[in-house]
């Protein structure tokens, strides 16, 4: 009762710390209450390692991580609901780097030449430095946000007031970047976690009694009952497909749950999705049941907007060529930094786009298919489907009910789930 009554005073004691903290206030990474023009004071951390390097002498292993979180804690956005807020450093580089390099790009001719071919690259290896840690950030979703919001800008402040292009042509555009982050909001949401059933919750249960000679079951005068595992909340299925496919499910030993068919184990998110097909990172988060359709309208709506940009740019930046041959060809546009800087952002754009229609033609193939992008991988990883096309076209065989059908059950997997009850609620 004592620690039971401490641990409440604690907590009381935590509620009013948090209750009073004004918009630029904030607790610590040590549980101590602070505040944002403190950023610079009292970094023991800081000075250890910069004394070690004016007096030449080694750093410690550990000096640079500790650092680096000082940093992550002090850097914070004031906010007027629960004090200061804490920001991510992953979101940093994209708002710097990307206005900077355009603008650095629409100088000349070479420079627009390299810094669009360093770009991609520098993502790349960014993205396959990430992948390779398991570890979430939030850089490729900032750049896909602020890429999205920064052509939009240049679009309304550089080509619109040229009068090439209609109001309507700007409404059009508009729409398509509003759709297009209501599909991504809608995207961001559950993607299918298993959630906990209480329907067919068991536990062990423990019997005392009295010990019994000759009794091998009974053990120090306890006798333990183990009853039906935990289970997770899943699609509902027919009584016929549940019981065929009851030999495929799998344990999760880091859920600790039994997976339903076709659900996979994010290691990023650390969670179990149902019919999970891939974790994107430009949505910093998973793709799966709940999800996977949203998903794919959120594609459709960015590159419909973007082609149409792109079209628009081109017009108004180079109007004696066409749209198509624009791109490679469109002379003395490095005469005007204005039209240079539209022409630039057009290239960027055209690059976004192409890597989004390959990743939207796997998707409509995978979907054709009835085969997720896990599954896919699996299957080619065991040697265990059919590939085509250089291992665009790939059919495990398992789920695919023809064309038709499979696309029929993609467009109402969302439906199968059960929504939560009350009681899975509270």
């Amino acid at each position: 009762m004592k620690k039971r009554a401490k641990r409440e005073l604690k907590e009381e004691e935590e509620e009013e710390k948090e209750e009073v903290l004004c918009c630029c206030e904030y607790v610590n990474r040590h549980g101590e209450r602070s505040h944002v023009a403190a950023c610079c004071c009292d970094c023991e951390d800081l000075d250890d390692a910069c004394d070690r390097f004016l007096k030449r002498a080694p750093q410690k292993p550990e000096s640079l991580s500790h650092v680096a979180a000082v940093v992550s804690d002090r850097l914070r956005v004031p906010w007027f609901w629960g004090g200061a807020r804490k920001l991510d450093l992953s979101i940093v580089p994209p708002l710097v780097l990307l206005p900077g390099l355009l603008r650095l790009a629409a100088l000349h001719f070479l420079l627009g030449v390299l810094v669009l071919t360093a770009l991609p690259g520098l993502v790349l290896w960014y993205y396959f430095f990430t992948h390779r840690k398991k570890g979430r950030t939030l850089f490729f979703l900032s750049l896909a946000l602020f890429s999205l919001a920064y052509m939009y800008y240049l679009f309304v402040s550089e080509v619109f007031p040229r009068g090439d292009v209609g109001e309507v042509e700007l409404a059009a555009v508009s729409s398509g970047v509003v759709l297009t982050l209501l599909a991504l909001v809608h995207t961001k949401r559950d993607p299918g976690v298993v959630r906990l059933d209480h329907r067919a919750v068991h536990s062990t249960v423990t019997y005392h009694s009295a010990a019994a000679d000759g009794d091998t079951s009974l053990n120090g005068g306890t006798r333990e009952a183990p009853m039906t595992a935990v289970h997770r909340m899943g699609p509902s299925e027919p009584d016929g497909s549940e019981l065929k496919e009851s030999g495929r499910r799998s344990w999760c030993s880091a859920c600790r749950v039994v997976r339903p068919p076709r659900a996979g184990h994010c290691r990023i998110c650390g969670v179990c999705v149902l019919r999970l097909d891939h974790h994107c990172v430009w949505i910093n988060n998973c793709v799966g049941q709940a999800n996977h359709r949203s998903f794919l309208l959120t594609l459709v709506c960015f590159l419909l907007t973007s082609l149409c940009g792109i079209g628009l740019v081109l017009r108004s930046v180079c109007p004696q060529q066409s749209v198509l041959t624009a791109l490679l060809y469109c002379p003395g546009v490095y005469d005007h930094y204005s039209s240079a800087l539209c022409f630039t952002c057009a290239w960027y754009s055209s690059i976004v786009t192409g890597g989004l229609l390959h990743l939207l033609l796997v998707q409509v193939i995978n979907i054709s298919y009835n085969v997720t992008e896990r599954e896919a991988r699996a299957a080619l990883r065991e040697k265990t489907a059919r590939s085509a096309c250089w291992g665009l076209v790939v059919d495990t065989g398992v789920y695919s009910r023809g064309l038709w059908s499979n696309w029929s059950e993609f467009m109402s997997m969302r439906d199968k789930l059960r929504r939560p009850s009350p009681t899975d609620l509270v």
